[in-house]
């Protein structure tokens, strides 16, 4: 499905922006309800990957609630989601847990010492929450070890060596979380090994969370062969409810960051300084890193003009990457960055005093919405 930013809509951006495509998002709920309505899974959105709550009316229309990673992620969906909550978090504070459980449907522990520690707490505040424990399955096919959730001396996750059968009798669920970008025969062999090392435990249990990490609606995935592995699951365990925790794949190409060319300087090539920042708005082309797609743009020297893409802070390894035009850039010129709805947002700070991009929504009937814009107050209100 092609974008629908023509040229008389870019006018219409403020820069820099997040602009969210409505009918792009609600493809890739659709692509997920398809997946809900063949296997009888519930799809949760993780709001750690994607959290533009403005578009919530939408996308609760297909999903089935979300997961959240703390109480803030918790209070958001709670407030503006407003379907099933599901909190996960490495360790739960002891100020935050009475909240935390009155607000959620399902709570799940990292450890078997914080499960201990804090179950009485929750059911006394929430008798109808679900309890549930995250667990190791001990194989992944993460691409990076910076994502790699089962590398060794993981902190995430309660291995097959240090699970404690005495909490079966207090959980109603096992979560695992192995997956990063992956096709579904990524899927399939850590569910072996999750089936190898707890499933003679799933007779006692009520519900299983497979996580995230699935690229569902990545062009390529084989959407069949998921089905399958659902429905073969569902067919070995029938009175197992299984959740998937996408969040990529919930805004996965559906949006763009507009940035705009406000000058170019020549230090042995062309270098273009844009109102972004790699550094502030884009910290995964840094961190993992990838390298972001620029529309109209291709590799260095494939087309006749080369620029360096350079952000507006001080850093000096704040650049995107080099990227080759058909046409020279001008200082005004705007340089849209593909697929920046998932993660970007929610990663994205104020470093250096620059300004957070303005967030946008274009409606399906091709309406602007200009959701958010950002100012002083927001760099100065969250330092003191």
């Amino acid at each position: 499905m092609q974008s629908d930013i023509s040229k008389e809509i870019l006018e219409q951006i403020p820069t820099p922006c997040w602009l969210l495509e409505e009918k792009l998002l609600r493809r890739n709920l659709e692509i997920l309800k398809n997946i809900k309505d063949k296997t009888g899974v519930k799809i949760l959105l993780a709001l750690k990957g994607y959290a533009l709550w403005k578009s919530f009316d939408l996308v609760r229309e297909y999903l089935d609630g979300c997961c959240a990673s703390g109480l803030n992620e918790a209070l958001l969906a709670k407030e503006e989601f407003k379907k099933e909550v599901h909190t996960y978090s490495p360790a739960f504070k002891e100020e935050e847990i009475e909240k935390i459980a009155q607000i959620s449907n399902h709570l799940v522990f990292n450890s078997i010492n914080q499960l201990k520690k804090f179950t009485k707490k929750a059911k006394e505040v929430n008798k109808d929450i679900s309890l549930g424990l995250r667990v190791n399955p001990g194989i992944s096919a993460a691409p990076v070890e910076l994502y790699n959730p089962c590398a060794p001396y993981s902190r995430l996750g309660v291995t097959k060596d240090n699970f404690d059968e005495s909490v079966l009798e207090v959980i109603d669920g096992l979560h695992f979380h192995a997956l990063c970008e992956e096709d579904a025969s990524s899927l399939e062999v850590v569910l072996k090994a999750f089936i190898e090392k707890f499933g003679k435990y799933f007779d006692k249990l009520k519900w299983v969370n497979f996580g995230g990490g699935h690229h569902i609606t990545k062009k390529g995935y084989n959407k069949e062969f998921l089905i399958r592995l659902l429905r073969d699951f569902k067919a070995q365990y029938p009175h197992l409810q299984i959740y998937l925790e996408p969040g990529e794949a919930v805004g996965w190409e559906s949006g763009v960051l507009i940035a705009s060319v406000l000058d170019i300087v020549e230090n042995g090539m062309k270098i273009a300084i844009l109102d972004i920042s790699a550094e502030a708005h884009m910290p995964d082309t840094i961190i993992m890193p990838y390298r972001a797609e620029v529309r109209g743009a291709k590799e260095p020297n494939l087309l006749p003009y080369t620029y360096r893409l350079g952000g507006n802070t001080c850093l000096s390894g704040d650049i995107m990457g080099d990227y080759s035009f058909s046409k020279p850039l001008q200082i005004g010129d705007k340089i849209i960055f593909e697929d920046q709805m998932h993660y970007t947002m929610v990663k994205a700070t104020t470093f250096n005093g620059i300004n957070l991009p303005s967030i946008a929504i274009l409606k399906e009937d091709k309406a602007i919405e200009i959701i958010r814009k950002f100012g002083y107050e927001d760099f100065k209100n969250r330092l003191s």
